[in-house]
């Protein structure tokens, strides 16, 4: 059973992906391991309060344990898993695609989208910047194409970036034409890369592409700084570039968080800034609805309180035989 399809008291034992590892200090000075263990519908808490060591070797972040306890709901900390045991996952005995969350869209699709997008581009500048860091065969593109948009809240998975900055980027390219005074080709290329900052800010946790953390790099400068540094450090190597088109792509980097308790150092001054911000905004919110209906139990319309939209997520019901938010195929997810 996939764990949005658990309920109160399940007696479980099935494989889980270990998303989270951490040994924590109890109050009366001992220690006590708290795991997330999950699949691609969702993770769940399990405390671990005896042989931490032993455990803690055979469930670090990444890997795939045979889990077997009881899913029980608590009524002040919610659902979590009262372990009875952990084992090594068998080969064999879980299939990766239910453990993994992903984007609805193959890789191969969201790459032909975004070589589409980048063609559009006609100044010099702008484009010679965006086939060095976005190039295909680039080292920039590698990293761009497999990492995730963020560690919780919405797209924390595999190509999870790809997919958020395509999104964005489209949606500033259609929105521009709409109101007037709006640099186009400025925005678009911001919003492709105002993330790009998170090549550098997260890493994959125990060898798996599934699992993410904060890097060191992430943790001590920030996402923000990482991409800006980034992406001036390419644009001084362009001959030529001209000062106001690295101010204006350097502006909406710095500012697309959009407030200064965001992270963001400066708010949004332009209208192609502002632009981006408010349509990024928008993406890792709905992205965020998108992961709580992934969770969501079979025949519930409500999701729980969830952080990120401030609220509990309501959902229409769907008309028949409208598709049901889904990964992209197992086939050609291991094929990208």
């Amino acid at each position: 059973m996939l764990l949005n399809e658990l309920t109160d008291g399940a007696e479980v034992e099935q494989a889980m992906l270990v998303k989270e590892a951490e040994l924590r200090r109890r109050r009366d000075g001992g220690e006590y391991l708290r795991l997330m263990l999950g699949d691609r519908t969702g993770a769940v808490p399990c405390m671990v309060w005896e042989e931490l060591e032993e455990l803690a070797a055979l469930a670090p972040a990444g890997a795939v344990v045979t889990v077997m306890g009881r899913y029980v709901v608590h009524p002040r900390f919610g659902p979590q898993i009262n372990l009875r045991g952990l084992a090594p996952a068998a080969p064999g005995s879980y299939a990766e695609a239910d453990l993994s969350d992903g984007p609805t869209r193959s890789v191969g699709q969201m790459e032909a989208e975004v070589r589409e997008l980048v063609a559009t581009i006609q100044q010099p500048h702008l484009r010679a910047l965006l086939d060095r860091l976005l190039g295909e065969g680039s080292d920039g593109w590698a990293r761009y194409r497999e990492a995730p948009a963020a560690k919780h809240y919405h797209q924390a998975y595999r190509h999870g970036l790809l997919e958020h900055c395509l999104g964005v980027a489209q949606a500033v390219s259609a929105i521009s034409a709409t109101f007037g005074g709006i640099d186009r080709e400025v925005a678009v290329t911001g919003a492709l890369l105002h993330d790009i900052g998170k090549l550098e800010a997260y890493a994959a946790e125990g060898g798996r592409d599934q699992v993410f953390d904060l890097s060191d790099d992430g943790r001590l400068h920030g996402e923000i700084a990482l991409g800006y540094y980034m992406v001036r450090r390419t644009i001084e190597e362009i001959d030529g570039f001209p000062s106001e088109l690295a101010q204006a792509v350097g502006h909406i980097i710095l500012s697309h968080h959009g407030s200064l308790e965001h992270g963001s150092p400066v708010v949004p001054c332009t209208r192609e800034a502002t632009l981006v911000h408010m349509v990024d905004n928008l993406g890792g919110r709905l992205g965020s609805f998108d992961r709580l209906e992934k969770e969501l139990a079979p025949g519930r319309r409500w999701s729980s309180f969830d952080r990120a939209i401030g609220s509990g997520a309501f959902f229409l019901e769907r008309p028949p035989g409208a598709a049901e938010p889904a990964q992209a195929p197992a086939i050609e997810r291991e094929a990208a």
